[in-house]
């Protein structure tokens, strides 16, 4: 199948002016009547500048992925944490029942970071979070496994994987096997500019890319974010942010 973009859903404030939010539903792409793609929910792309806080709010049945690339961010919550949160060191969040956040973003730059939020395969579990310090930003034209069931540096309860990649210019990354018959791929730019096949994709775009195979070019440095989905698993769709918010 040729790959379709999916287009933010939401904007707001202004992305080139430093402070800016936007929400993409990956399953507006397909008009299935589900605004999430498997244990894809939802994702928010963030440009957040220094000072500001995200005053303490709850989630409800949400794993929630923090992937940052710029900026500082310190994290608290109400089972304990106070962290810091940065390109080195990321976040999930397995919010599930009873859990709340705030978000204060500190230093001198701003927040750049994706907010991505999975479905797990039930709701009402037990909330708990994980952080973990990488040696490096950056995984240098090699897919990073960051997020999965199991064997990765972060364990979602879901059926759902995420990986990471800096391709430089002029090399190329097959995309992986698919862990499934009815698992499929979405695909985000978050810098740079990269080909799949006939198709171009620059930094900020998403695409659902099924069951498409083949070899993600760079044309220029770029980072990428590949999330794999399981259409065939189990998941709850009436989390906070991450359900269906087309049978709300």
């Amino acid at each position: 199948m040729e790959p379709i973009k999916i287009k933010s859903s939401v904007k707001r404030g202004d992305w080139q002016r430093g402070f800016g939010v936007e929400i993409f539903y990956p399953g507006t792409a397909l008009s299935q009547g589900d605004s999430g793609i498997g244990a894809i929910g939802r994702i928010d792309r963030a440009l957040i500048q220094p000072g500001h806080v995200i005053a303490m709010h709850p989630h409800k049945d949400d794993e929630i992925f923090t992937y940052k690339r710029g900026g500082r961010m310190l994290h608290l919550d109400t089972v304990g944490n106070r962290e810091e949160v940065n390109a080195h060191r990321l976040m999930m969040m397995n919010a599930s029942h009873t859990f709340q956040h705030e978000e204060q973003v500190i230093g001198d730059e701003p927040t750049k970071a994706l907010q991505i939020f999975l479905r797990p395969r039930a709701g009402d579990l037990q909330p708990m979070v994980q952080f973990h310090d990488f040696g490096d930003v950056y995984s240098d034209n090699a897919w990073r496994l960051l997020v999965a069931p199991q064997g990765a540096t972060f364990e979602v309860r879901a059926d759902a994987w995420v990986r990471d990649a800096h391709l430089d210019a002029d090399r190329s990354l097959a995309i992986p096997a698919l862990p499934a018959a009815t698992a499929v791929n979405l695909l985000f730019v978050f810098e740079g500019e990269v080909r799949l096949g006939d198709l171009t994709i620059v930094g900020g775009e998403f695409y659902y890319l099924g069951n498409t195979g083949g070899e993600i070019e760079a044309k220029k440095g770029s980072d990428i974010v590949l999330f794999t989905t399981d259409l065939a698993a189990p998941v709850f769709t009436g989390g906070m942010f991450s359900g269906n918010v087309m049978a709300a």
